[in-house]
C-alpha cells in the first residue's frame, strides 16, 4: 500500500510538470515534413527551425509586394535582429491561410526572443488555428509550457469551406502586462512575471502551410 502510494506520488509530479518539445499537431501524428523547394527565407532574415536548424532550404518564401507567401516545410520561427522591443509597445502581424493543411496547423507571432539561434533560445508566442482555436506558449531551449492551452474564441473565426481563414494578431505589452488579441479583439491578458516579452519580436509558422503574411510590425 505505501508503495502503491509513493508511484502514485511520483506519477501525479511527472503529470504536473509535463511540458511539450514540439507545437506540430501532425508531428505528433506522426506526418512527416513535405519537400518544398523555392526561394528560401527573405534576405536580412534567419529562420530556426525547432531541432535548432538555421537558414534552413526547405521552406518557399516569394515576396508579393510588401509581404511574402509561405509554404512550409518544417515549422519553424523567422526574424531581423533589428526588430528588438521592451518595455511597452504593441507587436502585430496578418495572415492568410491561403489552404486548409492536413492536420490543424498554426501559426503566428512571438516576442521576446533571445539567443534564437542556440540551444538556449527563448520566447514568447500566441498562435491560432484554422479550427478556430489559439495558444500561448513560451519556450525555453527545447521546454515548451502552455500559458494557454488550445482555446475556442469567438474572435478567432474558422476556415471557410475553402481552406482559407484571415487574421489579424497582436501582442500588446504594458508594465506589468501582455494583451492578446485577434482582429483587435482580447483574448487573454498575462502578467509579465509568466511571459517574457523583452528582446526580438517576429513570426512563427507551423510544418506543412500554405500562408500569407508580411514581415512584423511593432509600434514602441
Amino acid at each position: 500500500m505505501r508503495i502503491s502510494a509513493v508511484l502514485l506520488l511520483v506519477a501525479s509530479a511527472a503529470c504536473a510538470t509535463k511540458t511539450e518539445t514540439r507545437d506540430s499537431a501532425a508531428a505528433q501524428a506522426g506526418d512527416p515534413d513535405v519537400a518544398v523547394s523555392g526561394s528560401g527565407i527573405p534576405s536580412g532574415y534567419t529562420a530556426v527551425t525547432d531541432d535548432g536548424s538555421a537558414q534552413p532550404t526547405n521552406l518557399r518564401y516569394v515576396t508579393t509586394g510588401g509581404g511574402w507567401e509561405v509554404t512550409t516545410g518544417p515549422a519553424h520561427i523567422v526574424y531581423a535582429a533589428k526588430d528588438t522591443a521592451s518595455g511597452s509597445y504593441a507587436a502585430s502581424v496578418g495572415f492568410e491561410q491561403v489552404e486548409a493543411p492536413r492536420h490543424p496547423e498554426a501559426y503566428g507571432i512571438f516576442v521576446g526572443g533571445r539567443d534564437l539561434s542556440g540551444d538556449n533560445r527563448s520566447y514568447t508566442y500566441f498562435l491560432v488555428r484554422g479550427t478556430g482555436e489559439y495558444t500561448i506558449k513560451t519556450r525555453n531551449g527545447s521546454k515548451v509550457s502552455n500559458i494557454v492551452d488550445w482555446k475556442s474564441d469567438p474572435a478567432v473565426a474558422k476556415q471557410d469551406s475553402n481552406g482559407r481563414a484571415t487574421y489579424r494578431l497582436k501582442i500588446h505589452t504594458t508594465a506589468d502586462t501582455a494583451h492578446f488579441l485577434v482582429d483587435d479583439k482580447l483574448v487573454h491578458a498575462a502578467s509579465l512575471r509568466t511571459v517574457p516579452t523583452n528582446g526580438i519580436a517576429g513570426l512563427r509558422i507551423n510544418h506543412n502551410l500554405h500562408v500569407r503574411t508580411s514581415p512584423i510590425s511593432i509600434e514602441r
